[in-house]
């Protein structure tokens, strides 16, 4: 119980020095002096034991701490299981510091994908990557199977992990052909990745694990091992919701962020800040910082979209990672998988969205990413590995740049 407490009271302490800190202004007359440190202090330790106790393993995303992205409201969960029937599962393998991997699936809705096929699209940002069946997807514009992540070496592994999976469900006794699509980023910096960690029963624990609602973020799955920006990067997800007049629509989007660049929160350079970004060697008499790497971008709607307008809504998540200030160097492999959970062969074909209208969908898609990303930073944790360690990004300078930069309200405007 003391263990928890204080796990409940780091977490809100957290908290209290930036985001709820606006929110207690809200009740005050800006003309009264703001909460003290002895005052925040008191105030967060009786949220503490009033409050539920969060999980040791739960972490702030962007939006808890006032890091508001865009126009459009996100769904219940700003994950993309807001888009009905979408699960999320994860397996995170650790052993010792040498081995820092795991898998991240993606569940599309029904009990036999390869039975239901989707409607689905793949474009490449950059293509040094290893997504297996791509060219099926391509080809057909289905989806026939779960969207895994892991990492480099272990996609293979964990293709033939799919397959085992999708052989056993009922219906499939007689399959000889089935369309596995695995993607990855390389952790072998914090991961021993030669060792190959990942096997079949970790693959098929996170689909047995795949749950709706929350979405665990940060160090966790296929994001345990990864960086961004030479900090902790991760699993991320957000989504959106379009007002009804525009279809009432949900996008949901889930990242693995290990790439590089400039950090950029909403448009403040929160990487040059903090003296750790990609060509800083040569504006400045420093150690250059890598920008290769990669990012998996999963993206859901319950749309009715083609497969030729689930390309062009993955096409507009590049945008969103560009809003952070992602490099897409020549080593980085950029891939976006889109699905609609409106099956081609529904009867609703005639009601497919049109192109016209597609404009408010490519909004609610850049927006996402741009908050996956972030979420995948902000809720990453230091995680020391193979070859060396990898500090989370640190929230408290980070809050102070985005205040500064008029991101977020100044919590010390009032003192």
């Amino acid at each position: 119980m003391e263990y928890d407490k204080t796990i409940a009271l780091f977490r809100y302490y957290r908290i209290c020095n930036t985001a709820s800190l606006r929110r207690i202004r809200i009740a005050y007359p800006k003309s009264q002096p703001i909460l003290n440190v002895k005052e925040r202090l008191l105030v967060v330790f009786s949220l503490a034991l009033l409050l539920p106790v969060q999980s040791a393993g739960e972490t702030s995303s962007a939006r808890d701490l006032g890091v508001v992205v865009g126009q459009l409201e996100p769904g219940p969960n700003n994950a993309i299981t807001d888009v009905s029937g979408v699960r999320v599962g994860h397996e995170t393998v650790i052993r010792g510091e040498s081995i820092n991997t795991g898998v991240t699936v993606v569940m599309p809705p029904g009990d036999n994908i390869f039975r239901q096929k989707l409607p689905a699209a793949i474009v490449v940002g950059n293509g040094f990557g290893k997504l297996i069946g791509l060219s099926q997807v391509e080809e057909l514009g289905e989806l026939e199977s779960p969207v895994v992540l892991t990492c480099t070496l272990c996609v293979h592994r964990a293709a033939d992990a799919v397959l085992t999976y999708l052989l056993s469900l009922p219906g499939n006794e007689q399959v000889r052909s089935a369309n596995a699509v695995v993607g990855e980023t390389n952790d072998g910096f914090l991961n021993d990745i030669r060792a190959r960690a990942v096997n079949e029963s970790h693959v098929l624990a996170a689909i047995e694990n795949a749950r709706s609602g929350p979405v665990e973020q940060g160090s966790v799955g296929a994001g345990r091992g990864t960086r961004a920006f030479g900090w902790k990067g991760g699993i991320g997800s957000s989504s959106r919701v379009l007002p009804g007049q525009l279809g009432g629509w949900t996008i949901g989007v889930l990242v693995q962020s290990n790439f590089g660049g400039v950090l950029t929160i909403m448009g403040a350079p929160v990487g040059k800040e903090l003296g750790q970004y990609y060509l800083r060697d040569v504006v400045a008499d420093a150690h250059e910082e890598n920008p290769d790497g990669s990012i998996m971008i999963v993206v859901a709607t319950d749309a009715p979209l083609t497969s030729r307008n689930l390309k062009r809504l993955a096409r507009r998540a590049l945008a969103g990672l560009a809003r952070t200030g992602s490099s897409m160097s020549n080593g980085s492999g950029d891939y976006v998988i889109a699905f609609s959970t409106v099956p081609s062969d529904s009867g609703e074909s005639s009601e497919k969205i049109r192109n016209d209208d597609m404009s408010p969908l490519f909004h609610a898609v850049i927006e996402a990413t741009e908050e996956a990303i972030y979420n995948s930073l902000f809720a990453a944790t230091t995680v020391k590995g193979h070859r060396g360690k990898v500090e989370a990004l640190p929230l408290k300078e980070t809050l102070e740049i985005l205040e500064r930069y008029g991101v977020i309200e100044d919590s010390n405007a009032s003192q």
